[in-house]
């Protein structure tokens, strides 16, 4: 066969094998598409069952579980289980919600000491730009110093500035270091009823136990004045409530919210218990200088043995006004300052320097003043005050309330059960959850537009019932509060007669 020939019969043999070829790869393709489509509408089927699934699986999680949200395991730790209600947070915003006169959280409502203001304005626009830095951790070397030279004189001891003071973010801060840099899980501490409502949890947080000892209330007698001091503190109670595991006393005077100022023979009967049993004491006196004549204030650290067991826990917050600035300082011998540095220093690093720089100057000017009464502001706070609480007393008696007057501080309770014509949800015995006298507070905030707070909040769950009557007032307001106030209990007044 010749070339030509032979290319011929070759070219027309590929040709016809590339033929069966294409065919059989258009055999496959088809295939391959049909698989493909068949796939896909499976996949796609598939797809759109499991979407239809999860909707129904979330709609039915969300029928049976309405405030949850799908993610990640976020829950609240353990150890603040049971610890995650606030009163403040409750009832401010309940105040705020109604537009009513809040007499219910204490801060004044009046301009602290202009001088006091004015250092701070200095200490963040002047020409040392260090104060707008970090300072010392512990405390603002200016700052310690000056409460080292005022307290000397106070407590009639020197005080080393630099090793048994400590300035912390707020009173509130200088209690969670006391209580955080010695209380061990299992230890009791001992805590005297009515309280301020951040102790309990406190404790609890540093895994202890609390253990209640209530103040006695006095029967109400008609047309007899009540005051603080009426509230007694049974010390077979006080001494049955020790055991071997009891760490530590947290005392509180004058007491919030009750206004009681502890006398030295009541001081002196805890402090004999306490060197007794060898307990550390926490003496909580941030209104130490808001004491109503002709009562005085006693310092437990000034009492025989009681120095080396005591931190005592003040506030800049309550001595110039100044409640926003959140600044407070504790004062103990070295070895127990040291136990709360170390709490203090792994939460936060320092206090606010311009802050502590202002403080510093306003106890600087007071130093210079504390043996003149009718100038220095420890003093004249007070007298002012006293004649806020006379006028509070006045308008609850004349609304028919009965009014606990207080011997220091910014706060009166005030009995409102013999009060006619009250819903009668309001007045059944306490029951649940809810005491008489939050049913009471939220009643008179929504319809009367007076924000209080209930007293039952400074009391353990055991003792609530002893407050169920009462409710806290802050009188530490100014005359266009009160002024407020006195319209809306008089509208009330005549609205029952």
């Amino acid at each position: 066969m010749s070339w030509p020939s032979r290319f011929l019969s070759q070219h027309a043999a590929l040709k016809s094998s590339r033929a069966r070829l294409t065919v059989a790869s258009l055999e496959v393709n088809s295939e391959h598409r049909k698989s493909t489509v068949f796939f896909a509408r499976t996949a796609n089927s598939l797809q759109q069952r499991r979407y239809l699934h999860s909707k129904k699986m979330a709609a039915n999680s969300e029928a049976a579980h309405p405030d949850t949200t799908p993610s990640i395991n976020v829950r609240l730790a353990d150890r603040w289980t049971g610890l995650d209600k606030n009163v403040w947070v409750e009832y401010t915003g309940l105040a705020a919600q109604h537009k009513a006169v809040n007499l219910g959280q204490g801060f004044p409502d009046f301009p602290p000491p202009e001088y006091v203001t004015k250092a701070l304005a200095e200490a963040t626009n002047g020409k040392n730009t260090l104060l707008n830095q970090y300072t010392r951790g512990y405390g603002h070397p200016r700052l310690v110093n000056v409460i080292a030279e005022v307290f000397s004189k106070v407590h009639n001891r020197p005080i080393n500035p630099m090793s048994e003071i400590l300035v912390t973010i707020g009173a509130y801060q200088s209690l969670y270091c006391a209580i955080s840099g010695h209380i061990n899980p299992d230890d009791e501490v001992i805590i005297i009823e009515p309280f301020f409502d951040c102790y309990e949890p406190m404790v609890r947080f540093a895994g202890g136990k609390p253990v209640f000892v209530a103040l006695k209330p006095p029967q109400s007698k008609a047309g007899k004045e009540m005051h603080s001091s009426d509230w007694l503190l049974d010390m077979k109670d006080l001494e049955a409530a020790f055991t071997p595991k009891t760490r530590m006393i947290i005392l509180n005077t004058p007491n919030n919210p009750l206004g009681k100022v502890f006398t030295k023979k009541e001081l002196s009967d805890i402090a004999e218990i306490c060197i007794r049993k060898n307990i550390l004491v926490v003496s909580d006196e941030v209104y130490e200088w808001l004491i109503f004549e002709p009562y005085q204030h006693v310092r437990i650290a000034d009492l025989p043995g009681m120095w080396e067991r005591t931190i005592t826990v003040r506030s800049a917050g309550k001595t110039f006004s100044v409640t926003g600035w959140k600044l407070g300082w504790s004062i103990a011998p070295a070895n127990l300052i040291r136990n709360c540095q170390v709490a203090l220093q792994n939460v936060t690093y320092t206090s606010p320097t311009p802050i502590q720089e202002a403080v510093a100057v306003g106890l600087e000017i007071e130093k210079e003043r504390m043996d003149n009464k009718d100038q220095c502001y420890f003093y004249t706070l007070p007298a002012m005050l006293v004649a806020k609480r006379d006028q509070m007393a006045d308008m609850l008696i004349k609304t028919g309330l009965t009014p606990i007057i207080p011997e220091g501080g910014y706060f009166m309770l005030a009995d409102y059960s013999k009060l006619k014509n009250l819903p009668s949800s309001i007045m059944m015995s306490t029951e649940g959850d809810e005491p008489k006298d939050s049913r009471f507070v939220k009643w008179m905030t929504a319809e009367k537009k007076l924000a209080t707070i209930p007293v039952s909040a400074f009391y353990s769950k055991e003792h609530k019932h002893l407050a169920e009557n009462y409710i806290r007032f802050c009188f530490s307001k100014n005359d266009q509060t009160l002024d407020a106030t006195r319209k809306i209990l008089d509208d009330w007044m005549n609205e029952k007669s």
